[in-house]
């Protein structure tokens, strides 16, 4: 479970996040959308830890991330929205080091499981300059996947793959959050969050307008009719939010 309580970024004078709160349960897929400039990024480096937040709290299974960040990280895993990987280690090197890092005890058997159940296995003696970017993108899910997070973020995690690894990422994902993650889902292809998420919370410029199921999200909105898809809503809520 991650719990976010009035979190704020400022960037000089620029409030990038303005006292954002919500929660994700274990077994939860949270859908975080906005337009371009909403604070969706800042967001996420500020729930795993890359950024600081000026003010606020971040707590992962209960551990405060800013005053028990080792334990709080431990507990995360976080996939941006492009890979990050080491030029000179392997695809099979990435997941031996990710599992050493966080003390996975069976780290070799997992990660074996992983690379074939992510078309990767034939590619294991790869490097990143030798992988597609959607045989990246799903080694970075992999990575994520290695040490079982109680939380699990992701930026944008259907870039690059082809309709029949989509398919799969979102079962996927679905099935991470089955075995008990929380997920957080950030993308602006809103079919996807969708289709996947429970709750949904709408950024724009900082600020959280609206939070819930799809359904309660519509009775939010006036003048909205009954079965809007997430994208109609999407528009009308922040149709007057757009950073100019």
């Amino acid at each position: 479970m991650i719990e976010v309580d009035g979190l704020v970024k400022l960037y000089g004078a620029v409030r990038a996040v303005d006292g954002l709160s919500f929660r994700a349960e274990r077994g939860e897929i949270l859908g975080l959308v906005g337009p371009n400039g909403a604070g969706k990024t800042t967001t996420l480096r500020c729930l795993t830890g890359i950024v600081p937040p000026t003010a606020g709290r971040v707590a992962v299974e209960g551990f405060d991330l800013h005053r028990q960040p080792i334990e709080a990280k431990r507990r995360l895993a976080f996939v941006p929205d492009e890979p990050r990987l080491f030029d000179y280690l392997t695809a099979r090197d990435h997941l031996s080091v990710t599992a050493r890092l966080y003390g996975v005890a069976d780290g070799e058997e997992r990660a074996a499981a992983l690379l074939q159940e992510f078309d990767l296995a034939d590619r294991a003696t790869a490097f990143p300059s030798e992988l597609s970017r959607g045989m990246k993108q799903k080694l970075m899910v992999a990575l994520a996947l290695l040490h079982r997070p109680a939380v699990l973020v992701l930026d944008e995690p259907l870039t690059g793959l082809d309709p029949a690894a989509m398919r799969r990422m979102k079962d996927r994902i679905r099935r991470t959050a089955a075995e008990g993650a929380a997920v957080i889902l950030s993308s602006h292809m809103l079919h996807l969050v969708e289709e996947l998420c429970r709750s949904i919370v709408i950024l724009a410029r900082g600020k959280k307008l609206l939070e819930g199921s799809l359904a309660e999200i519509r009775r939010a909105l006036p003048d909205v009719e009954v079965d809007a898809n997430l994208e109609e809503i999407f528009i009308r809520a922040t149709e007057d939010r757009n950073p100019s």
